[in-house]
């Protein structure tokens, strides 16, 4: 007797119906059904770089680490030093295997001396909840909660977001830093988590509210509408991806994972190996003591014709096979098709030319600085 084998239940944010009945294009993303087009990707990720677009996040996770023995907890388990933080400041770390390589990146906020949040990827959500409870659960004075689930979280990024946002809320949002946040009310709701981060190379701020579907759906339209003078767009994962390789932040399974290094990964400014022991820091200190690593991650631009994907060979110029493209895409905004890609060193200075394999043929790309887009700085902070 044969057995039928179930396709699994993909997981649903609050914003689902939402996202279904505008008639986005949805996807299968780490187990999570999500729009990857909302309003046409290219539409989606000009909004963003030019005025202001909203994406729904929700799929990320968020650890909390409380009590005493809190920051103890977190100086164990990431590699950027949690000590330095203030209250109300959050900044960019990674959790990381003995052998130096990559469970997650992650953004760590201090909530109070004894309050930690951290923010995880989707794809790797309960491994990741999995990791922390084994890691830094033992440790005295510290309690691991998941509410991954508590939370919808909104991305409002783009040069027009604090526009968009400050008709919303009553929090002067000019004195909101970047990596830095606070609480207060939105859209009516009490105690909202307002912070100035985001995975675009934009402005921008993500705000956690309550995940039941009608509140949700309320503060998405309310956002939407905010916007409209500005000419927000609803935002998929498709724009996400083309905005976050411009700004050439890394994605986990591509730029980062099990098998890649802090140093390997250009990240190791973040790996603070002075602060004392954390998992991975070994390694890292070896990896260090041994000249470094041989591959590195580097920008490519195509020369000639042709677009570098995902998993397309890099090549020297005889034909030798050298490394891989993690992620590649035209750039909507740049005009041009970029890539990164993992070579080894002795390759990796800037105009150096490389070839890459697109469908059996050698087509030509060169190194080039990342990121490939950096927003102009402006003298305001609102």
């Amino acid at each position: 007797m044969s057995e039928s084998i179930a396709s699994p239940v993909l997981r649903k944010t609050p914003l689902n119906a939402v996202h279904r009945a505008a008639k986005s294009k949805m996807v299968d993303f780490g187990g999570w059904d999500m729009p990857v087009d909302c309003c046409g990707l290219v539409a989606e990720h000009i909004a963003v770089r030019t005025a202001v677009g909203v994406f729904d996040v929700s799929h990320m996770g968020d650890i909390q680490l409380r009590g005493p023995g809190s920051l103890a907890a977190v100086q164990q388990l990431c590699m950027n030093d949690a000590s330095k933080l203030a209250v109300g400041q959050a900044h960019y770390s990674a959790m990381l295997y003995p052998n130096g390589t990559f469970v997650d990146d992650v953004i760590v906020h201090k909530l109070s001396d004894n309050d930690y949040l951290i923010v995880i990827n989707a794809g790797t959500r309960e491994k990741d909840v999995q990791w922390v409870r084994q890691t830094v659960g033992h440790m005295p004075g510290v309690h691991v909660n998941d509410f991954s689930d508590y939370y919808t979280q909104l991305a409002i990024q783009g040069p027009r977001a604090a526009e968009t946002l400050q008709k919303l809320t009553s929090v002067d949002l000019s004195g909101i830093k970047n990596y830095w946040f606070t609480w207060g009310q939105v859209c009516g709701l009490h105690n909202v988590m307002i912070a100035r981060t985001g995975y675009t190379g934009e402005d921008g701020f993500e705000i956690y509210i309550p995940s039941d579907e009608a509140t949700s759906a309320r503060v998405w339209g309310e956002v939407l509408a905010a916007g409209a003078e500005f000419g927000i767009l609803a935002c998929g994962l498709g724009a996400r991806n083309t905005l976050r390789l411009e700004a050439a932040m890394a994605l986990y399974g591509h730029e980062i994972s099990d098998t890649i290094n802090v140093f390997e990964a250009g990240l190791g400014r973040y790996a603070k190996l002075d602060k004392g022991d954390f998992v991975g820091r070994d390694a890292l200190v070896k990896i260090q003591d041994a000249g470094g690593p041989k591959r590195k991650l580097v920008g490519l631009e195509m020369i000639e014709r042709g677009i570098g994907r995902d998993g397309y060979p890099v090549l020297a110029l005889d034909g030798k096979r050298i490394g891989e493209i993690t992620s590649g895409s035209p750039s909507p905004f740049l005009k041009k098709n970029i890539a990164l890609a993992y070579i080894p060193v002795e390759y990796g200075a800037l105009d150096t030319e490389v070839g890459v394999e697109i469908r059996g043929q050698m087509v030509k790309a060169k190194v080039v600085p990342t990121p490939f887009y950096k927003r102009a700085k402006k003298t305001s902070t609102s």
